[in-house]
């Protein structure tokens, strides 16, 4: 039993010319994204390390990234009620405040209290920026150009993982933990002054639609499901493979770990073409298959060929199940609803992979990386059953 929502308008067929998937606003939009995920990622491994340094050892880092995860996934569940009170541009400005705010006073103070205090706020600050800019982000995109206007928004967010997450711990290591945090600040409030050039949500179209609504859609909920069975292995393969691999292969886990990110990317790409012609529901099924299938593969764990090979597979399949569950979502809903689907697939991410990591380390303690991995591929498969009623239902509101 579905929650009654407002149809969105059919997507038209793809005609000779399409709109220009490239706006004003849409740039503006990927300055604002730049900002936020770099200054989340250069501070997500530093801080851990300034807690350890400052006297906490292990306990207080683990508390640091705690704090961080939680408050993240408290105020995905909180923020689109804030959008529908505040509207898109108060929101992002907020969380762009609450994400860069704090991190200037960080080094203040080493007190395990203090460090929990700003990864708490920042951790909202984060959860509003993703929640409100994405549902600001899939408005700016042409319906009829969704599923790859989105693989554009995952490069553009994907950039800052790849480059600011090292090169913050390089930068700490090498002039200090402050001159990090400055820096993470500032490219954080920076972004504040693209917020006035972005347009913000039409009171008039209508009352937005609420999380408890989205979670008693089907609609929405099933390809949540399927991501979030996904997105675990998604930490797992980043987290564990280094440590899975045995020490005479060591070499090769750079090679691995190298090989996912671009083959995640350039799926997403290919699924999000694919699906603003054909349709992103066919897409979700055989994405899980071919990530669960590479989670297998990986089990392999003393072949070099099986592991650099199941980390690319599951790339590919990780990439398409990324983007078509997102583009389903947003072709499920009106634009009121857009806020509710960025919380619902940002949450079934984030909770997955802290879930997965938990989980995964418990495991592998009893039964060993292969075995873990074997397991994780199996559970992934619990996911089937939504991912083919998706299948079936189609790209409609269901």
């Amino acid at each position: 039993m579905t929650a009654p929502m407002s149809s969105p308008p059919p997507v038209p067929a793809v005609s000779g010319a399409r709109p220009p998937l490239l706006s004003r606003a849409l740039l503006l939009r990927f300055v604002s994204i730049l900002g936020a995920s770099t200054s989340f990622y250069l501070l997500l491994s530093v801080v851990p390390l300034y807690a350890a340094a400052s006297g906490g050892g292990g306990g207080t880092a683990g508390s640091a990234m705690g704090a961080l995860m939680l408050s993240t996934v408290v105020g995905e569940l909180a923020a689109p009620r804030l959008v529908a009170r505040w509207g898109y541009r108060v929101t992002l400005a907020a969380g762009l405040v609450l994400l860069g705010a704090p991190a200037l006073v960080l080094t203040v103070s080493g007190s395990t209290a203090w460090i929990v205090t700003v990864c708490l706020v920042r951790g909202l600050g984060f959860a509003l920026t993703v929640v409100a800019g994405g549902a600001l982000t899939a408005s700016l995109i042409p319906a009829e150009r969704r599923g790859e206007g989105l693989a554009l928004v995952g490069v553009v967010s994907g950039v800052p993982s790849v480059l600011a997450l090292p090169l913050g711990v390089w930068l700490a290591l090498h002039v200090g933990y402050t001159p990090v945090a400055v820096a993470g600040a500032v490219a954080a409030l920076a972004a504040i002054a693209t917020v006035p050039g972005l347009p913000d949500r039409d009171p008039a179209a209508g009352p937005p639609l609420g999380m408890l609504a989205g979670l008693r859609t089907g609609g929405l909920v099933r390809p949540a499901l399927v991501f979030a069975t996904a997105a675990p292995a998604a930490g797992i393969v980043v987290t564990f493979l280094p440590l899975a691999v045995p020490r005479q292969f060591a070499g090769l886990v750079a090679v691995a770990l190298f090989v996912q990110p671009p083959a995640t990317t350039l799926a997403r790409w290919w699924a999000g073409r694919r699906g603003d012609r054909h349709g992103a529901a066919g897409l979700v099924l055989p994405g899980l298959l071919l990530s669960a299938g590479g989670m297998g593969v990986l089990a392999l764990t003393h072949s070099p060929v099986a592991v650099v090979a199941g980390v690319a597979l599951f790339g590919v399949g990780f990439g398409a199940v990324q983007n078509a569950t997102l583009t389903l979502m947003y072709a499920r809903v009106s634009t009121t609803g857009y806020g509710t689907v960025s919380a619902l697939w940002n949450l079934a991410y984030d909770a997955g992979m802290g879930i997965g990591a938990v989980g995964f380390a418990a495991l592998a303690g009893r039964t060993g990386y292969p075995w873990a991995f074997a397991v994780t591929a199996v559970l992934m498969l619990t996911a089937v059953a939504p991912a083919w009623a998706d299948r079936r239902c189609g790209d409609g509101e269901r």
